[in-house]
């Protein structure tokens, strides 16, 4: 696991992870230099298998334990405050409920703590098998054209054309085998479930979901109902990649929050 910058406030380190099929590069200008003014310079990490890791395919490389070690070694032993959109703020939650004193604020973007049930999990394990396979036999721009066409993107859809052509073209640098791996040992359906954990976790958290997205919406009021410190912020006229749809008010919420405010729409 990489990053492309580093920085901060004197030791302290915010790393952002992004989502599946995304890298360093997908947080875009408006965030970035945004938390840079704000908070210092974000360390922005490419996950297993995407970004600079794209043609990874070693399982060992695919673990939560590799992820763990990855974000030790970026923040230089110190505590650190996580930034995590979808697959990213899964694994950032995971990180700070198993390294709570690691993790000095966790901002989760349209995150879950996982599926509850092991009958959800093997489920969501061979739906996610399928896929690799679909990754592996047609190919990156097959992939693309069908994940970009889940219901869960269809807000993406207003962007402006520029924005989504920008958006397209850094997915197609996916490698597919990498994406497969990171689907067999990444995926929803491998990693546990973390609600019975949240009780327990008193790291301060701002959850962050978009009006149009009521799945993640949902899960962020239920996250925040059971969290000892925790806040919703739920962005109009967003839907699953606030910060894509809503760069501005995902940049307020997030620098008011990990400057010590509440954090605002």
């Amino acid at each position: 696991m990489s990053s492309s910058a580093a920085g901060g406030r004197g030791l302290l380190t915010t790393l952002l992870l992004h989502g599946f099929t995304g890298s360093s590069h997908s947080w875009g200008p408006i965030v970035v230099d945004g938390l840079a003014s704000a908070v210092g310079a974000p360390v922005l990490v490419d996950l297993p298998g995407h970004g600079r890791h794209a043609g990874d395919v070693g399982p060992w490389r695919f673990t939560f334990e590799a992820v763990e070690a990855g974000i030790d070694a970026l923040a230089r032993g110190e505590p650190a405050d996580l930034v995590g959109y979808s697959m990213g703020g899964r694994l950032a939650l995971a990180y700070a409920v198993r390294n709570p004193r690691r993790v000095r604020r966790l901002v989760l973007e349209s995150a879950s703590p996982g599926l509850e049930t092991e009958e959800e999990r093997a489920a969501r394990r061979a739906h996610d098998e399928d896929l690799a396979n679909f990754l592996q036999t047609e190919g990156i721009e097959a992939f693309v054209e069908r994940w970009e066409a889940l219901e869960l993107f269809e807000s993406q859809r207003s962007l402006p054309p520029a924005v989504r052509a920008s958006h397209r073209a850094r997915r197609l640098l996916n490698h597919p085998r990498s994406l497969a791996a990171c689907l067999r040992g990444l995926g929803t359906g491998v990693l546990p479930s973390y609600w019975g954990s949240l009780e327990r976790l008193r790291v301060p958290v701002l959850i962050l979901v978009g009006a149009l997205d009521r799945k993640f919406a949902t899960f962020g009021a239920r996250m925040a109902a059971l969290l000892p410190d925790a806040r919703v912020v739920e962005i109009a006229g967003a839907g699953h990649a606030i910060h894509l749809e809503r760069p501005d008010a995902w940049l307020e919420a997030v620098t008011a929050f990990l400057c010590g405010g509440e954090g605002s729409a």
